[in-house]
């Protein structure tokens, strides 16, 4: 390898890591100093809060709820728009990426539109006494909306790249749709389905923008963490809001950084194909 190639490796890899302090890894250290300042003995019992623990059990049931539906419809998205090819699969595409690229506040405001006590569905859902918007429901709808595309995304290059020879000879082979599914297809994607749903779960934990608009903000009732975090800043609660919101950051930062793993040890491994099972 030449000086000159050398010399341009080091200074594109300084450069990397230079932005990786500045835009990544600074702001954290900055969090998790602040949240520090007064010793960790002050940092975990500002936690002990009742809207706090009330907001963390929110949001992990939350996750609970919108993890699971967002893994089996983006599986079954992901394998219908990669095995076939239909009219208005372009138009789909988009769709799912729509969540990606609009955003988290409008997402929360056509809840709002379609939910609410003044919206297109409203009146009907009062008269029936039931409650979408400013309750569970309406959280759980803006964090599948907003986490939707990353299950599907992540899946289907990865059936791309495995195509269709397997699915067909277990098909020649005689084995039905559901013994194909379960011991072919789903064996092959494992990797990638986990860390769709690592991906998933972070994102969920940490939606602001839909939960606020559709949520009303009641603190122990529809606060979830990242609306506690800013209520206790705007209330000058300095050391329980940056103690929660480090502790959002571990937990998002671990399914992050497990799925990175996940993705590292894939690719240098070369881990083939899993053995398929024996076809019924």
């Amino acid at each position: 390898m030449s000086a000159q190639i050398r010399a341009t490796r080091w200074l594109l890899g300084s450069a990397a890591w230079i932005v990786a302090a500045l835009v990544l890894i600074l702001p954290l250290v900055s969090l998790f100093s602040e949240a520090l300042r007064h010793g960790v003995g002050d940092a975990v019992a500002s936690l002990d809060d009742p809207d706090i623990l009330s907001a963390i059990r929110l949001s992990l049931l939350v996750v609970v709820l919108c993890v699971p539906l967002n893994t089996v419809c983006g599986i079954f998205a992901a394998y219908v728009l990669t095995r076939y090819e239909f009219t208005g699969r372009g138009l789909i595409l988009v769709l799912i990426e729509l969540p990606l690229s609009v955003s988290p506040v409008v997402a929360g405001l056509v809840w709002v539109l379609l939910f609410g006590g003044r919206g297109w569905f409203g009146p009907m859902l009062s008269h029936n006494h039931i409650q979408i918007t400013f309750a569970l429901p309406g959280i759980l709808l803006a964090t599948l909306f907003v986490t939707f595309p990353f299950v599907v995304r992540t899946i289907m290059p990865v059936l791309d790249a495995r195509g269709r020879a397997n699915e067909e000879a277990a098909t020649m082979l005689g084995a039905g749709f559901w013994a194909i599914f379960l011991r072919v297809t789903l064996p092959g994607i494992g990797w990638a389905l986990l860390s769709g749903v690592l991906l998933c779960a972070a994102r969920a934990l940490g939606e602001f923008g839909a939960v606020s608009v559709v949520s009303g903000h009641i603190p122990g009732v529809t606060e979830t963490v990242p609306l506690r975090i800013e209520t206790l800043y705007n209330d000058y609660q300095s050391v329980a809001a940056f103690s929660l919101a480090a502790l959002l950051a571990l937990a998002s930062g671990l399914a992050v950084g497990v799925r990175g793993m996940l993705e590292w040890q894939h690719k240098v491994t070369g881990e083939a194909d899993p053995p398929q099972g024996r076809m019924a």
